[in-house]
């Protein structure tokens, strides 16, 4: 498929704004000798290797090695799937892409799409990342990113169909992650006592998370922290709401997303403590109604696995979020009954929101079988969670988190800019609410954490569960990339030398984390609620890690690149969009469309053209890609960038990286 794609080698432009963009770069043969390709290696498991300059990296297991002059390429297990690393010199980041794009496959040709600077890391300096724009149909990508070691450049070519890109999405993390300029040695804090929390600390932490919301544009940032099983602080930077006065602080609700999973395994963990249940118990002993794509595979699953992101099951999130009205858990469970692993339990790192809430429906049908799913969940997870640990503000039910402080969530336009999203988006989570759907505050969050830093015992001293039952949690799964390894909704790290234990939650609007250093008896939460709160979220885990052990002051400085880089490809996405859709790319459009498992489509076309998905209606912008094929991008807050290809017989095709939905032209 890479022979008939076209790539145009144009210049990434300077960061200057206003400045004239340089003519295209020519591609330069690489300055450097080009050994004869080696015999390609198929490694049997993750393994050490340098590139040809000697710049060390972590060859992923299964993978292909071969050497093409300058290029050391890997191709995945799949096929005709590569990453390419290239050592090339050059003068700057435009020329060394431009030579290694040609080292790596001259023939391969497609328009440039953006180039953004990135943030210096690891040793390596001028980043930049460069995307082309390739055709929706072929479902692939194509990435460079342009890394300074030295004197001389590393390219990283990035050649992946999707399904490949996602699935393999913990080895390329291991493969680019451990990928160091030659004789670099990364920053270590293994060993070093951690500095107190002391005014001062505090005072600069505060003083960074200002900055970073003003950087940033994210309304609101609410956070605590824990130092030997006390709060040191809860409080937050920031207000709920753009435009409304009230402030955010610890006991401010914010969805708390995929945190809810710590809490979800929490409770079973609870269940596990009790006997009544084992990690390793058939998940069809205990919920009769669960099944996979087949029997061999159902027989497979003991309970740990519904949890662990590690039985290969891919990502199927499009159903819930499009059809949350007329879904419920019981439907959910029916949805998982139709799926199938795309790799081998224990084999990868794929990450499966509808089975992380089949695990939580399990524990509340094994306590409440009486119930239904859903309520029969929220009552063990009231029961043996919420209320023992005094979270009572933490909920499920939309109508209880309205009541008190609520943050509302913000995402950004198509333009750029931070507005209120809509609330009904993160409701769409409700019916898999295990895997996602808690409102929660500082306050709350840091109980649990308390508990955890004690390893299940409660600020009074009262046994709340056992260690055993608890730290099985903690326990490694499947490796999420070079530095993280995911238990049960739990994520076990290794950050610069620190024993970390986090999760992470990101829904439309809100993105937070929940994390403590058990050998340091530190803990955090975070919460934030608005676009691109994730890179909030991440500077703020490093910034604390700067002040407990005296590391290299990064956070500020990556965070103003991040969020530059996250800015400019919005940016470079919007220029391919005409908003409003062209005219007659709108004439084209049926008056509505049918999917069997994503549902109707009313299209209303006029002034601007519409999308009603019945759960939520956007306007669409028409875009042209340069092989002529017509697509529709939803321009609406938190949905931004949806694209529906226009197909055969007037048909639209969504696609997320391994399914994909055809949408049949209806009368309304």
């Amino acid at each position: 498929m890479r022979a008939a794609l076209a790539l145009l080698l144009a210049a990434c432009g300077p960061s200057t704004p206003g400045a004239p963009a340089p003519a295209p770069v020519a591609a330069t043969k690489p300055a450097l000798a080009s050994p004869a390709a080696a015999t390609p290696e198929r490694l049997a498991a993750d393994s050490p290797r340098t590139t040809v300059t000697g710049n060390p990296f972590v060859a992923p297991a299964g993978w292909t090695l071969s050497v093409r002059g300058p290029a050391t390429v890997l191709t995945a297990p799949e096929g005709g799937s590569h990453v390419a690393l290239v050592d090339v010199a050059a003068s700057d980041a435009d020329s060394a892409v431009a030579a290694a794009l040609t080292a790596y496959d001259p023939a391969l040709r497609l328009p440039l799409r953006a180039c953004v600077a990135a943030a210096d890391q690891d040793g390596w300096t001028e980043r930049h990342v460069f995307t082309y724009q390739t055709p929706p149909n072929a479902r692939r990508d194509l990435t460079a990113e342009a890394r300074r070691g030295g004197q001389g450049w590393t390219v990283i070519v990035q050649d992946l169909a999707w399904e490949v890109l996602e699935r393999r999405l913990a080895q390329r993390g291991l493969l680019t992650g451990r990928l160091l300029p030659r004789g670099h040695e990364r920053e270590s804090f293994a060993g070093e006592p951690a500095r107190a929390l002391d005014p001062a600390a505090l005072a600069e932490l505060d003083g960074f998370l200002q900055r970073a919301q003003a950087v940033t544009g994210v309304p609101g940032v609410a956070y605590g922290l824990i130092e030997r099983g006390e709060v040191v602080f809860a409080g937050g930077v920031g207000v709920r709401e753009l435009g409304k006065p009230a402030p955010v602080d610890a006991d401010t609700r914010f969805m708390i997303a995929s945190n809810t999973k710590q809490l979800t395994t929490l409770m079973l963990a609870k269940l596990v403590d009790a006997g009544k249940i084992g990690w390793d118990t058939a998940a069809t002993a205990r919920l009769p109604s669960f099944a996979l794509g087949d029997p061999d595979t159902t027989r497979k699953v003991q309970i740990q696995h519904l949890i662990c992101a590690c039985t290969g099951m891919p990502r199927r999130d499009l159903e819930w979020q499009f059809e949350s009205s007329v879904t419920t858990p019981e439907q959910v469970l029916a949805t998982l009954a139709t799926t199938q692993p795309t790799s081998g339990f224990g084999e990868l790192y794929q990450y499966s929101n509808p089975m992380a809430a089949a695990a939580g429906f399990l524990g509340g049908h094994v306590l409440f079988p009486e119930l239904e799913l859903g309520p029969a969940y929220d009552r063990a997870m009231q029961t043996l969670v919420f209320d023992p640990l005094g979270m009572h503000a933490t909920t499920f039910d939309p109508v209880q988190a309205q009541r008190g402080p609520l943050a509302r969530e913000h995402a950004r336009d198509f333009d750029g800019h931070q507005q209120p999203s809509l609330v009904q988006l993160n409701h769409t989570v409700l019916p898999l609410r295990p895997t996602g759907g808690a409102w929660s505050t500082v306050h709350d969050l840091l109980k649990l954490v308390q508990m955890e830093l004690a390893e299940g015992t409660l600020p009074g001293g009262e046994r709340y569960i056992g260690k055993r039952a608890l730290l099985a949690r903690r326990a490694p799964q499947v490796r999420i990339d070079a530095d993280e390894t995911y238990g049960m909704g739990l994520v076990a790290a290794d950050d610069h030398g620190v024993p970390l234990v986090h999760h992470g939650g990101m829904l439309f609007g809100f993105h937070s984390d929940v994390l403590w250093l058990p050998e340091h008896q530190v803990g955090a939460v975070i919460l934030t609620n608005g676009e691109p709160g994730w890179l909030v979220v991440t500077a703020f885990r490093r910034k604390l890690l700067e002040l407990l052990f005296a590391g290299k002051p990064a956070a500020e400085t990556r965070l103003a690149t991040e969020t530059r880089q996250y800015l400019d490809e919005l940016a470079a996405d919007r220029k391919s969009v005409t908003l409003p859709a062209d005219p007659a790319a709108a004439a084209r459009l049926a008056p509505g469309y049918h999917n069997a498992a994503l549902g109707p489509i009313a299209v209303t076309t006029g002034e601007r053209t519409v999308f009603d998905f019945g759960e939520f209606a956007g306007e669409v912008g028409s875009r042209e890609h340069p092989d002529g094929t017509l697509s529709y991008v939803l321009a609406l807050p938190g949905l931004v960038g949806f694209e529906f290809v226009a197909g055969p017989e007037r048909a639209l095709i969504l696609r997320d990286a391994q399914h994909e939905y055809t949408f049949t032209p209806s009368e309304r």
